[in-house]
């Protein structure tokens, strides 16, 4: 799958194209580059870890949960325990987990689409994943996550979807 980003940090703003190679159940590996070409970011996810070459910045992306999030990908971690769920709005359903470190992670979820992805510490949202949908299509059009902390802000909005046979492993860790 082929995107678009954008970063918006404090002010700050950079952004680019990306690729994200996708292999069911548990990968995925994500590439951002610059319009010119140049690498900004490399990050393979593996079930519950995310993986960064040595000397990335670690603060871009969002965490794990959220990550699959982005991706349309309802998948809380082995360490997350489902503590409720609750009918919403429009035949819309949350599930709401607890994770390994105490925070809560809400999944919201319509019609088997993932829409949005919260992390909460008590009542605060403290990062967030929205996602636009179309039934029917595998993947997000666009996925925006928010550090509300960090004011951070990352944007993907995919452009293209390429089948692929399969991947070389070694993309699966790009800390090599």
């Amino acid at each position: 799958m082929e995107f678009r980003w954008i970063l918006n940090e404090s002010g700050s703003r950079v952004d680019g194209l990306g690729v994200v190679r996708i292999e069911p159940p548990g990968r995925a590996r994500l590439d951002l580059f610059l319009d010119n070409g140049e690498g900004v970011l490399s990050a393979a996810l593996v079930d519950d870890e995310l993986r960064l070459p040595e000397g990335a910045p670690d603060d871009i992306l969002p965490p794990v949960e959220l990550m699959w999030g982005t991706l349309g990908v309802f998948r809380p971690m082995m360490s997350a325990e489902l503590v409720g769920g609750d009918e919403l709005e429009g035949e819309a359903h949350r599930y709401r987990y607890t994770s390994g470190d105490g925070n809560a992670i809400h999944y919201e979820v319509k019609h088997d689409l993932v829409r949005a992805v919260e992390m909460l510490d008590g009542g605060s949202v403290l990062q967030s994943v929205h996602l636009v949908t179309v039934e029917g299509d595998g993947y997000p059009v666009e996925a925006t996550y928010r550090n509300r902390v960090e004011f951070r802000e990352l944007k993907i909005t995919r452009t293209s979807v390429i089948p692929a046979d399969s991947f070389d492993p070694s993309i699966w860790d790009p800390r090599e």
